[in-house]
């Protein structure tokens, strides 16, 4: 008999094991990674390209073509191909990233033969129709309209300008740069960016043979490589950052301000970067985090703060971020402060880092629930230049990190005097901004 009094015996996650994909290149120059597992008559297929960025000042192009890009094609309107998509029961979807936008395909296998030469439609003939484009335009200027009344997205703009400057990853659209969006601007870029040579193909869940032979048929023999070369991407001009003033975006009605810090940071390439993630973890990285602790916890300031970690292309930043009653602005500011201190300034005790070490493991092996997760763990390795022995490398840093060396890292790496700040809706005056 099970006897309830008694904990059940745990073991501490140490080790977890990656599947490989199997590498392929089609004869257009396609890069295919295939995982094959599963016993599910089940896959997932991502298209994915790296975005070209044709000038700084007009990223929103990139997210115009992926957004419209089941719109319409030279054979299908966009009612006829979410009618064929749905009608298999099937799922397609556009996503668009900083550094690469994707079309994703989650089908049945048997359902393959008459959706992938839709994808292909899709991938070659895209129309951008005048109507459609119009109607996106008017919807996107109608949702800006109303996010820009909401504090916290009004101080993540104000922050990526803040952080980037007039690059990519700073550029914030406003309704006139949507009102003219051009459809032969979209035609072009799309001409530019949607080639085999400038993209990756993801093929993950049950990946008989005659899945890859569709694959290869159609998106290696029938698209066509055309001999351009592609435009190269390199990391966008940006100026330095200023930290001198926070920014603030008054809202006189306002009864919660929108708090935004946070600084530039090393990329997932950096040989820091995994201690950085557990000193992240430590700050505000998940709930029992030192932030949440004191400003949740036992001030009662806010229902949320948090901290994270983006690694980009060509880029990273750290940021803390939380919306708080106006009058606890100042407060908040302070505890935010003195908690980045006391990182910086008194080594963790083990016992808290021990948890912390647990909970990032777990996470890690929490989040391996399928096939497709193993994909996306390649992708975040693979479009940082790195392999999966970046887990192996990983893990023994989680595990075997140590005070000083997170003492080390947040003194590095955290200085709230060298943070931009952003607060959107009241600052009362307060000692030291």
């Amino acid at each position: 008999m099970l006897n309830r009094t008694t904990a059940p015996a745990h073991f501490a996650t140490t080790r977890f094991h990656l599947i490989k994909p199997q590498r392929l290149r089609f004869a257009n120059g396609l890069q295919v990674f295939v995982f094959d597992s599963g016993d599910q008559e089940l896959v997932r297929i991502e298209w994915i390209v790296g975005n070209i960025f044709t000038t700084e000042d007009r990223g929103l192009l990139n997210t115009c073509v992926c957004d419209m890009l089941l719109e319409g094609t030279g054979s299908h309107n966009s009612a006829q191909l979410a009618e064929q998509v749905d009608f298999h029961g099937a799922f397609l979807v556009p996503s668009f990233g900083y550094d690469q936008s994707s079309l994703t395909l989650f089908s049945l296998n048997r359902h393959l033969p008459s959706l992938l030469p839709l994808v292909k439609e899709i991938l070659v003939d895209p129309t951008f129709p005048e109507k459609e484009l119009a109607t996106y335009i008017r919807n996107n200027v109608q949702k800006l309209q109303v996010s820009l009344k909401k504090n916290s997205f009004v101080a993540r703009r104000e922050f990526n300008r803040a952080i980037f400057g007039a690059t990519r990853y700073g550029y914030t659209p406003d309704a006139i740069d949507y009102e003219r969006v051009d459809r032969d601007e979209l035609l072009s870029l799309f001409s530019k960016q949607y080639r085999p040579e400038n993209s990756s193909l993801v093929v993950s869940g049950k990946v008989t043979d005659e899945v890859i032979r569709m694959l290869e048929q159609l998106f290696g023999d029938e698209w066509q490589n055309d001999g351009r070369v592609t435009p190269n991407d390199g990391p966008p001009a940006s100026a330095p950052v200023s930290t001198a003033e926070p920014i603030v975006v008054e809202r006189a009605d306002a009864l919660q301000s929108a708090i935004r810090l946070g600084s530039r940071s090393i990329q997932r390439s950096h040989p820091d970067f995994p201690g950085l993630q557990v000193v992240n973890t430590l700050l505000g990285g998940y709930f029992g985090s030192r932030l949440m602790a004191n400003i949740r916890e036992d001030k009662g300031y806010t229902y949320n703060i948090g901290s994270g970690l983006a690694s980009l292309k060509h880029g990273a930043f750290l940021t803390i971020a939380s919306e708080v009653g106006v009058e606890a602005t100042g407060a908040t500011l302070a505890e935010i402060e003195k908690e980045i201190r006391r990182l910086r300034d008194e080594p963790v005790p083990e016992a808290e880092l021990a948890v912390v070490r647990n909970y990032m493991m777990g996470s890690m092996l929490g989040s391996l629930e399928n096939v497709f997760s193993h994909a996306d763990k390649f992708k975040n390795t693979y479009f940082s230049g790195l392999d999966l022995d970046y887990y192996d490398y990983y893990t023994d840093v989680v595990n075997t990190i140590t005070p000083d060396e997170v003492q080390r890292l947040a003194n590095t790496y955290l200085d709230y005097d060298k943070m931009v700040k952003v607060i959107v809706g009241k600052l009362p005056p307060i000692n030291g901004l």
